[in-house]
């Protein structure tokens, strides 16, 4: 064994607190999922579309803060520490614009773009209430996210699983209290669940800036210095970042059009949709800890100076990649209404969703795979190359679901085995690259 291969202790030491990280922030989006399951069809599918389209418009700053994560994680193999705050508060300015124009575009035109798309006149209203609310966490939320960039990029991951906890139990509270009217509070149904994950945003963030100001452990990054803006520096992490900006946000609006075609089967096949999306998100978070374990240790070899060691690295992050969610996958499929069931209430929708339930946990298992090669191709900081294989992947993809869905009119868990389809292009793709491509000579 080469000894400079970073150890699975030392893999999972760097991925256990993302995965608690991701596991709070999925018990956000579970809870909206389930205590708005108890509130009707109609706040479930409302939810799902208006969240869809504020995250399409949140993955501009997701995408820029990869690239964030990728140049510091590059610069701290490089032991160019002071450069890391450099890029940290540059990044700042720019995410603090960005927040505020998106903020703007989704509160105002937000409905009139969902308005011609969406079939179902209560759904609509449902989904414009929501935004209308969430929109404004959207800044706590970005500045979050480069919180998450830069602590992952130095391989110190500890406060990232605190700080989620945070925001997950205030979103469990004050989902409580502001869906259902309870201490006090007004009944506010999908609106209350809006601005429950807008404070509970809010919260993480208070959490971040406390605990970075006082630990000694970041000092030597310099951060926090907000020296005025260096315009060089952000064109050339927007180098690095505007194709995983567009990439996030692409594949996103291809996940908002798969809803939207789910939707024209009807409100039943958008609410088990809605459900088979959180179980798939909240069941494949160890697979996203290990993928972003994967492009920073990438990043750090090539920062370091050894290409040679990404490939090995690659294949021990899948080959634990498969123990861990094997297991997860194994136990799921013994439990499909109790899983299920943690949703929704209604005993006819659980029954309805189990057969997109299994669709899902096969589905699961290789998209974990083929995501830490295409993560790998990510932490080389080729994000052009990484864009390609998602517009290559997206374009099968939506012809794959417009043929079961629209023209087969085949049921909805037919339709979700676009997953797959997903899954086996993006891994063929990047295999490829890593296998055949020119990453090596790739400086940044």
């Amino acid at each position: 064994m080469n000894p400079e291969i970073p150890s699975i202790r030392r893999i999972w030491g760097i991925a256990w607190p993302i995965i608690i990280s991701l596991l709070a922030q999925n018990i956000v989006g579970v809870t909206d999922t389930a205590f708005l399951g108890r509130v009707s069809e109609v706040a479930l599918g409302g939810a799902a579309i208006g969240g869809l389209f504020y995250i399409i418009l949140f993955m501009v700053g997701h995408g820029f803060t990869t690239g964030v994560q990728i140049l510091i994680a590059r610069r701290f193999g490089e032991k160019n520490f002071k450069e890391i705050g450099h890029i940290f508060d540059n990044s700042f300015y720019f995410l603090a614009l960005a927040s505020v124009f998106i903020t703007a575009f989704i509160y105002f035109l937000g409905p009139l773009i969902l308005k011609p798309v969406v079939s179902s006149h209560a759904i609509f209203e449902a989904a414009s209430t929501y935004l209308s609310y969430r929109v404004f966490g959207l800044f706590f939320a970005m500045m979050g996210l480069l919180y998450r960039a830069f602590y992952t990029g130095i391989t110190y991951t500890r406060y990232l699983s605190i700080t989620s906890t945070i925001m997950a139990v205030v979103n469990i509270g004050l989902d409580y209290v502001l869906i259902f009217g309870k201490a006090g509070f007004p009944e506010m149904g999908i609106a209350g669940a809006a601005i429950a994950s807008a404070i509970s945003e809010f919260c993480a963030l208070v959490f971040f800036i406390i605990v970075t100001q006082r630990t000694d452990r970041v000092k030597p990054y310099n951060l926090f210095k907000f020296l005025k803006p260096d315009f060089k520096l952000i064109r050339s992490t927007l180098g690095v970042s505007v194709f995983i900006m567009i990439q996030f946000v692409l594949s996103l609006s291809v996940w908002f059009v798969f809803f939207l075609i789910i939707e024209k089967m009807g409100e039943r096949s958008l609410a088990i949709s809605n459900i088979a999306r959180s179980v798939y998100m909240f069941l494949m978070i160890p697979g996203w800890a290990l993928c972003s374990v994967t492009n920073t240790l990438v990043s750090n070899m090539l920062g370091e100076g050894k290409p040679s060691l990404v490939m090995p690295v690659t294949f021990k992050i899948m080959k634990f990649s498969v123990l861990l969610l094997l297991g997860i996958i194994i136990l799921a499929a013994l439990v499909p209404k109790f899983i299920l069931g943690i949703f929704t209430a209604d005993d006819g929708l659980v029954q309805a969703a189990i057969p997109t339930y299994y669709i899902i946990l096969t589905a699961l298992f290789f998209f974990s795979l083929m995501s830490v090669l295409f993560n790998a191709v990510l932490g080389t900081a080729n994000t052009r190359i990484t864009l390609i294989i998602e517009i290559i992947t997206l374009t099968f993809y939506v012809f794959y679901t417009w043929l079961i869905a629209i023209k087969l009119h085949q049921p909805v868990e037919i339709a979700w085995t676009a997953e797959w389809i997903y899954a086996f292009f993006l891994g063929i793709l990047s295999y490829s690259y890593l296998k055949w491509g020119k990453w090596q000579l790739k400086s940044v």
